[in-house]
């Protein structure tokens, strides 16, 4: 700001030498001569330069510094001029100058602190090769300087420029205090509620921040997908939802809101259910229809992942490896297009084609991976890890997980799936001292303690394992999920009685928790108290009609007992409906044919089933039966074999023998 001059040329030098006491020592004194000659070519300076004569003006406050050598105004109001010029150099060189004279001149800090202000914002480093940030602190250090003790006089502008450079500096209470009454006062400022905003972010003061949007953005909508980013930032996805649609709805008309809609369908996706996924589905697709899309697909990498992700949680897999595909089409250096691929194939149970599919780009990752940059690994390793896994490799499935938890070492997920891993491979002590270790390291993750409880039981130590489900839940009793592990370790310890109390309980505590009517049916289900089982999947589904496994597990237990195979096909179909591949499902609707004596459609399902499910005992059993009974006995005896090498879950080994020799008795006939 230009500083108001007393009119007594007397005071115009005096004031300067008392303003700038702490200073560098001033040159010595004008005679009063030459202190009105001075005032005099200042204001003549002023004059010119309102009258668009820039080079006369100079000239005038060159004269006025000759007369009085000590005053620092002269100088900084010449600084001034330069940088209103846009010559940044010799504005800086005269406002140090002024400085020199009166190091708390605000006019010559002004013009350092908005100098160092725009280096800043450009990323450049210091005139002297200072970090980039250093830019910032000297910003700040002069603007707080312009401003002291004259925020009435102080442009909004130069306020908000230091508010910039607090939020740039981290310094977000700051630049809060500053900001709040500034955005009142200026309500044109549209960068304003922004720069709060994100002041409100870097504090992680984010409630405060949504209490302060949510009562501006009725009067300002453009806040409201900033209001929408706060609401994701809580993982309030309900809340998220309605703002960014609200956003999009309000948005000019002719406004590109592809950014919109890609934010939009990200949160859809985490509220979850069918009706966000198809929501979700329907903003990504509007945006294919614009220029940027292409064959009716959204042009954008991230766009084309997320709808990719809603088709295949709607069941639509065709499309989704469609979507899938069309990301490593548009960039297949980034690892969403595999990893959304990969995710559609393992929904088919096409575990083969996951190995093919990330065995090579896996190669390509590790090559062009560095120390600092492994995260595409991270990303698909697991999903290697799974696949080996399915397809029983288990020496290759625990080498993924290994190499994935040495990218990730404090990843306690991934020492869970390396847990699974040898279990599946019937490597119980390994297992179990991957997860006693895993879950000293994570005390907290109750995931990782639940699968070292599971490791213990299958190395044998099933009373370590409850005892600690049982300190678990002494610590999460809050948690519904604690409740259903400990019942399913009961249940697996033959203490039904046990499962059911704790389960009973819990439902109790959380009756509208399906987790637990499920896993209370599936053991009434064991328990042979079949009204009862039934009672509970019939309470989920009242909650959730489209609960797959639920409409699956009830349908599959009809067929089990041979009863009411129509209802039992009906239920089954709708869980395959709503996952059309899953290959448990494909198993329960061919084991229901089977029961029915319908031995085609039987074979159908059951072969697609054991395809894809080749650890399985269960349906390698089942595909068994229904090719010996087709007197397919060389094929019936290859079945039982692999669920005899699989993971033996549900069977009668001795049966299985007897079935073999019996088949190949048929076969010397």
């Amino acid at each position: 700001m230009r500083v108001v001059l007393l009119a007594a040329a007397g005071v115009f030098s005096a004031s300067l030498v008392l303003a700038g006491q702490n200073a560098a020592p001033p040159a010595a004194p004008a005679a009063p001569g030459t202190i009105a000659q001075a005032y005099e070519q200042f204001l003549l300076a002023q004059h010119l330069e309102g009258n668009g004569e820039v080079d006369q003006a100079i000239a005038a406050y060159t004269r006025a510094m000759a007369f009085d050598p000590s005053s620092a105004d002269v100088v900084a109001e010449l600084a001034g001029l330069y940088l209103r010029q846009g010559r940044t150099e010799r504005a800086r060189d005269a406002a140090q100058q002024a400085l020199a004279l009166d190091a708390l001149n605000r006019e010559a800090n002004r013009v350092l602190g908005v100098i160092h202000a725009g280096l800043a914002d450009n990323g450049q480093r210091t005139p002297r090769g200072g970090a980039a940030d250093e830019n910032v602190a000297k910003a700040i250090q002069h603007l707080e300087i312009a401003v002291q003790g004259a925020e009435g006089e102080v442009e909004p502008s130069l306020r908000a420029t230091l508010a910039r450079m607090y939020v740039a500096g981290g310094a977000y209470d700051k630049a809060i205090a500053m900001l709040t009454p500034l955005v009142n006062d200026e309500p044109r400022w549209s960068d304003g509620p922004q720069l709060l905003a994100e002041a409100y972010a870097g504090a992680g003061r984010i409630r405060d921040g949504i209490a302060w949007l949510e009562d501006r953005v009725g009067d300002d909508p453009r806040l409201l997908p900033t209001l929408a980013d706060f609401y994701e930032r809580e993982r309030d996805w309900t809340k998220a939802a309605d703002a960014y649609g609200r956003a999009i709805q309000l948005a000019p008309f002719g406004r590109n809101t592809n950014d919109l809609r890609t934010r939009y369908a990200s949160v859809l996706l985490n509220l979850g259910g069918r009706e966000a996924a198809l929501k979700a589905r329907d903003a990504l697709m509007a945006m294919g229809r614009g220029a940027a899309g292409r064959d009716g697909l959204p042009g954008d990498v991230r766009a084309l992942y997320l709808l990719s992700q809603a088709q295949r949680r709607l069941g639509d897999l065709a499309a989704a490896d469609a979507a899938a595909r069309a990301v490593i089409t548009l960039n297949g250096r980034l690892p969403w297009g595999y990893y959304a691929l990969a995710e559609v194939l393992e929904e088919r149970g096409r575990y083969q084609d996951v190995a093919d599919l990330l065995a090579p780009v896996m190669a390509q990752f590790r090559s062009a991976a560095s120390d600092d940059s492994t995260w595409e690994l991270s990303m698909l390793l697991p999903h290697l890890g799974f696949s080996y896994q399915q397809l029983g490799q288990y020496d290759k499935a625990i080498a993924i997980f290994e190499e994935a938890r040495r990218l990730s070492p404090d990843d306690p997920t991934l020492s869970g799936y390396l847990v699974e891993a040898n279990m599946a491979a019937r490597n119980y002590t390994a297992a179990v001292a991957i997860a006693r270790a895993a879950a000293a390291a994570h005390p907290d993750d109750l995931r990782l303690h639940r699968v070292y409880a599971q490791a213990l039981r299958r190395s044998g130590k099933t009373g370590e394992a409850i005892a600690i489900m049982q300190d678990l839940l002494a610590a999460h009793a809050g948690d519904p999920s604690v409740h259903v592990a400990l019942a399913g370790l009961y249940a697996e310890a033959d203490r039904p009685a046990d499962a059911i109390r704790v389960l009973q309980a819990a439902q109790a505590r959380f009756p509208d928790d399906n987790q637990i009517a499920f896993q209370l049916g599936a053991i009434f289900d064991r328990q042979h108290r079949f009204s009862d089982a039934e009672r509970m999947f019939e309470q989920v589904l009242a909650r959730d009609p489209e609960n797959a496994a639920a409409l699956n597990y009830l349908g599959y237990m009809l067929a089990e007992r041979g009863e009411r195979l129509d209802e039992s096909v009906d239920l089954i179909s709708k869980a395959l409906a709503i996952e059309p591949e899953n290959g448990s499902y494909l198993d329960s609707l061919g084991w229901a044919y089977y029961k029915a004596d319908k031995l085609d459609l039987a074979e159908d399902h059951l072969r697609r089933a054991a395809e894809q499910l080749k650890t399985s005992s269960v349906i390698q059993d089942h595909y068994g039966d229904v090719l010996f009974k087709l007197q397919k006995y060389d094929e019936a005896i290859a079945a039982w074999t692999r669920s005899l090498a699989g993971d033996r879950d549900s069977i009668d080994p001795d049966g299985i023998d007897r079935k073999i020799r019996t088949a190949k008795q048929r076969l010397a006939r």
